[in-house]
């Protein structure tokens, strides 16, 4: 038999005093033992379930410090209310009291509540989500207004706080900042001013912005980011930062490209100026395949020359004129930029003059320069090019030896140790490593011979060390690339200038084509037969093209300010000679025509 809400009704029972119950003591009709276990639990009720306020609802870190100080604070208030209740708790636990506070165990929020305002006065709200809520009268009815998004919710004491914790976890407009993601971050305003320390607050899709910005800033691995090393260094800098996998970057990456792309095409349609676009033809030599990259050139409104790439796109074969002008039309179209062309720069090969006959026939001519008289552009670098491997042919045996040289020193590590310690023991200042050219690019050529050159002597006692080294190049080998290099190092200077993307080149060209002309009309005095039949090669290379690029060249001079058609005047008569007058109307008819 019970007699209580769980407690049993035996009298004096000395196991129940070891296992810490009280012994019930009365005439056993029970009435008497339950006053006497109500006026034992009232204030044990009462004070455990304050304690436990102070647990409820504790999310933030600072709130529970917070808290416990104050419960430290306040604790000899609560222990003299428990004694008050104690005092005057009989009357009230006779009557049935002490149910509804065992109950209330299991119910804290709404005991405390209930606790807090069940007489009718403004007690202070204990619970802690009230730090979240402001209560407030609205039409005499009790509310809980929400501190971030003005929510109002029930404030009545008898419907408890569950509701409001549960409003405040899915709130949307709260912010919740975590004191573990904020550190010190030093900030400096000038490279030698003052440093100041300021809080930063990790952001995980800043981070993932930033690491797909850097992944395409580098040209890195997309992989990169599922590799041990590089996961190891991110959570010894950060451990907050929440890893991806490379498909997730892969979309980050893309998202980026869509959203400049987009920046770009406005910034490009609100430009009054016309573009001037070049592209060229790359084969991946690991994959066979053709690949067109276009880039737009233009000038804006804070007169900064720009360039930015437009597309990088594969190209299916075969790459004629006809799926060349398809891919690049294509480009244009979608850029919006193929009614504001000024040119279009290609290299010299007969599929590209192909495929600019058919852009003309595609674009419109009203909405190109003089109906597209100056459209085609072809590449001065590589016109350039051409004419200095024609000069190169005539020579090669001479240059044969020297790079047989440079071939046989450069070929293992042990013969690389061998002519280091040669030119150590010659005591030579020169840092210079060799290099070998590559026969395409005559500029290597030119870097090779220079870097040679350096170590004639070093070359000559080579012989005596190593005897399978048996024929270095001779004194008139030495002689002869030293007077090419002197001609050819115009050439090289000029294609480095040729190649310059942060200054505007056109109004340079002409000038330093003009001197690499009369260079070649010097050579052609020389004493020296093969610089003699260097020279007549270029020449008639030189000449093959001249037509074709120094229009528009031409006009880009007359329209610097600083040469004016003065250095027109100045170059033609050493060029054409007796035929200068009729190429200067030329030259000036084609400017007329283009500004009126």
């Amino acid at each position: 038999m019970q007699t209580g809400r769980g407690f049993p009704a035996t009298r004096g029972d000395p196991n129940r005093m070891e296992r810490g119950f009280p012994v019930l003591a009365g005439n056993g009709s029970g009435m008497e033992g339950i006053q006497e276990v109500s006026s034992f639990l009232s204030p044990l009720v009462s004070y455990f379930l304050k304690r436990r306020q102070t647990t409820i609802f504790m999310e933030d870190p600072t709130e529970n410090l917070i808290n416990e100080n104050e419960e430290q604070t306040q604790q000899p208030t609560r222990d003299a209310e428990v004694l008050q209740q104690q005092d005057a708790g009989t009357g009230a636990q006779a009557n049935g009291t002490t149910d509804a506070q065992v109950d209330g165990i299991n119910n804290t929020e709404t005991f405390e509540a209930t606790d807090a305002q069940a007489d009718g006065t403004n007690r202070r709200l204990t619970s802690v989500v009230w730090n979240h809520f402001k209560k407030a009268k609205i039409e005499g009815v009790d509310k809980a207004i929400c501190n971030y998004c003005g929510k109002k919710l029930s404030g009545k004491s008898k419907n408890g706080t569950t509701h409001l914790r549960d409003h405040y976890n899915i709130c949307m407009a709260r912010k919740n900042k975590d004191i573990r993601q904020t550190i010190l971050n030093p900030r400096q305003e000038k490279k030698d001013g003052p440093v100041s320390l300021g809080t930063h607050t990790f952001d995980q899709n800043v981070s993932m912005s930033e690491l797909a910005k850097m992944i395409v800033l580098h040209e890195y691995p997309i992989n990169m980011v599922e590799h041990i090393g590089f996961r190891n260094f991110v959570n010894s800098v950060n451990p907050l930062f929440k890893h991806v996998s490379r498909t997730t970057i892969k979309s980050d990456i893309k998202r980026i490209y869509d959203i400049q792309k987009t920046k770009i095409k406005k910034i490009m349609s609100a430009n009054q100026g016309r573009v001037a676009v070049t592209t060229d033809m790359w084969t991946a030599s690991n994959q066979k395949r053709g690949y067109m990259v276009v880039t737009a050139h233009y000038i804006d409104d804070s007169w900064n020359l720009c360039n930015k790439i437009l597309r990088f796109m594969y190209v299916p074969a075969p790459h004629n004129a006809k799926t060349l002008t398809k891919a690049l039309m294509e480009c244009l179209v979608a850029w919006s930029i193929d009614c504001k062309l000024s040119t279009l720069t290609l290299d010299n090969c007969s599929v590209n003059i192909a495929m600019m006959e058919k852009m003309k026939d595609k674009l419109k001519s009203d909405k190109l320069l003089l109906n597209g008289e100056l459209l085609h552009m072809k590449c001065c670098a590589h016109i350039l090019n051409l004419i200095v491997q024609q000069g190169l042919g005539a020579i090669q045996s001479r240059v044969e030896s020297i790079r047989d040289s440079v071939v046989y020193w450069t070929a293992t590590p042990k013969r690389v140790e061998t002519f280091e310690n040669a030119k150590d023991g010659l005591s030579l200042s020169s840092k210079r490593k060799l290099v070998l050219d590559c026969k395409t690019r005559w500029n290597s050529t030119y870097l090779m011979l220079m870097s040679a050159i350096v170590y004639k002597d070093v070359f000559n006692r080579l012989v005596h060390i190593d005897k399978n080294y048996k024929q270095p190049p001779t004194n008139q080998d030495w002689h002869l690339a030293n007077v090419m290099c002197e001609k050819l190092k115009l050439f090289y200077s000029v294609t480095e200038m040729f190649s310059g993307v942060k200054y505007p080149t056109a109004n340079i060209f002409f000038p330093k084509i003009c001197e690499i002309r009369l260079l070649l009309k010097e050579c052609l005095i020389s004493p020296y037969v093969e610089i003699k039949e260097m020279a007549t090669n270029m020449i008639s290379k030189f000449d093959q093209y001249w037509s074709l690029i120094h229009g528009i060249l031409a006009i880009a001079t007359i329209l610097d300010p600083r040469f004016k058609m003065k250095l027109i005047e100045y170059y033609f008569p050493q060029i054409y000679g007796h035929e200068s007058p009729k190429e200067i109307d030329r030259i000036r008819k084609l400017t007329y025509d283009l500004v009126k």
